[in-house]
């Protein structure tokens, strides 16, 4: 679970990233949408102030048609401040002479703006136009803004509308960005109660949880965790109970065995010594399930004398060498349930011979001089010890190892060997 949260974390603020800007986008295109309307009228509006404005400043119809006749500077001297971005013309039409430029500002053009008398907003070439008739006369006052200005407006009204909206997401999306840490945190902290959890003490629980939608989840947890607890109880004590009621009668039949051998006539005796044998390796299997299934496993890790160990494991018909090299911390009792079946699997294979070492300080080796395995078979082996799926794949003895490295925190492995075959059981470090 605890691995999982940064992954969720990282497609949701990826996904959250993806909808700001588009969110971004959308806003602004609407943004941009709607100014444009809105400039035009502001623009509009603008020039239609313009327009009152001259008409009250310039001169009447008469006066207009007098300096009309005079040079442009005395024109310039009684017009408002040239703009080459605003304009204005005072046009005269007549039906012999057609449109006739009164009066106009310095920049503005050299033809009329309109070539028919028309009053109201007009788009002309390069220029935006608004025509009004002067005061008291049939002359029109012409007042008219660039298009390249319009244009120059409402793009960075646009820009700045785009810019404001891009900060309001981005400020958006570390504020998101910082709610999903908060709302994930309680997630984080009970994944790392589930790592410490053991499920196998009963009455455990995970303790209250930090909110109140998280609780139903800490309930059914502590109920499922009960319920493995009990089972897994009920299961250990059944299997303690049944080995420790095999293990007397198993004890009578070999001693009724070994009195059977003597007695019995020498024809007959490699046949009782071979269900002697089976009646040992019996012995042996349910002396290690009754040591690895003991009520109330908790690990009990001490320094270990592996020699003085492996020489209360007696198994007849194999000869067993300890090159302890290094010391090892174990539990002594479930290492021994391991190397009993190691070794009865050795001894099954067809091995006179096995070497128990310790190559590192958390790992305890057990090869034998039996034929071994083929490396396909060995890499089948290790894919099912590693997977745990013993069922089909591994004996007893593999298992029960691989099952007692896992309770020390490790794992059991192959390792590739000149002859025979090598079991290592890799323990994690006290």
């Amino acid at each position: 679970m605890k691995s999982g949260l940064p992954s969720i974390r990282t497609r949701v603020t990826r996904a959250l990233l993806g909808w700001s800007v588009l969110w971004t986008l959308s806003v602004s295109l609407a943004v941009c949408l709607a100014v444009q309307q809105e400039i035009d009228e502001l623009l509009d509006d603008t020039l239609l102030a313009a327009a009152q404005v001259l008409d009250a400043s310039l001169p009447t119809p008469s006066e207009t048609s007098a300096v009309a006749g005079t040079p442009k500077e005395t024109n310039e001297a009684t017009t408002p401040a040239p703009s080459g971005r605003f304009t204005w013309q005072v046009v005269e039409y007549s039906p012999s002479s057609g449109a006739r430029i009164l009066l106009a500002s310095p920049l503005a053009p050299t033809h009329p703006l309109r070539t028919t008398p028309s009053t109201g907003f007009a788009d002309v070439p390069a220029w935006r136009v608004f025509g009004t008739h002067l005061a008291g006369g049939t002359h029109l006052l012409y007042v008219a803004q660039s298009q390249d200005e319009r244009r120059e407006a409402k793009i960075e009204v646009a820009l700045s509308a785009a810019l404001a909206t891009l900060a309001i997401a981005l400020l958006a999306h570390l504020w998101l960005r910082a709610r999903l840490r908060q709302e994930l945190l309680p997630l984080e902290h009970l994944a790392e109660r589930l790592a410490r959890h053991d499920p196998l003490i009963l009455g455990a629980t995970l303790g209250a949880a930090e909110r109140a939608e998280l609780r139903p989840v800490h309930a059914a947890i502590d109920a499922l965790t009960d319920r493995l607890a009990r089972r897994l109880a009920h299961e250990r004590a059944f299997t303690a109970h049944a080995a420790h009621s095999l293990r007397t009668p198993l004890a009578g039949i070999d001693a009724q065995l070994a009195v059977a051998l003597r007695e019995c006539p020498a024809q007959l005796q490699p046949r009782l010594q071979r269900v002697r044998s089976a009646a040992a390796r019996l012995q042996r299997v349910v002396t290690a399930l009754l040591t690895l299934f003991r009520s109330g496993v908790d690990l009990r890790r001490q320094p270990l004398d592996l020699a003085s160990l492996v020489g209360r494991l007696p198994i007849e018909g194999l000869s067993i060498t300890v090159e302890a090299s290094q010391t090892l911390s174990a539990d002594g009792d479930l290492l021994a349930a391991a190397l009993l079946n190691l070794f009865d699997n050795a001894l099954r294979n067809g091995a006179s011979h096995v070497i128990v070492s310790t190559p590192a300080s958390a790992a305890l080796r057990v090869h034998d001089d039996g034929p071994g395995v083929s490396a396909a078979q060995r890499g089948e082996l290790q894919e099912a010890i590693a997977a745990q799926a013993y069922e089909g794949h591994t004996g007893l003895g593999l298992m029960l190892a691989d099952l007692v490295a896992r309770a020390h925190g490790g794992r059991l492995s192959l390792p590739e060997v000149d002859r025979g075959f090598a079991a290592e059981l890799r323990l994690a470090q006290a």
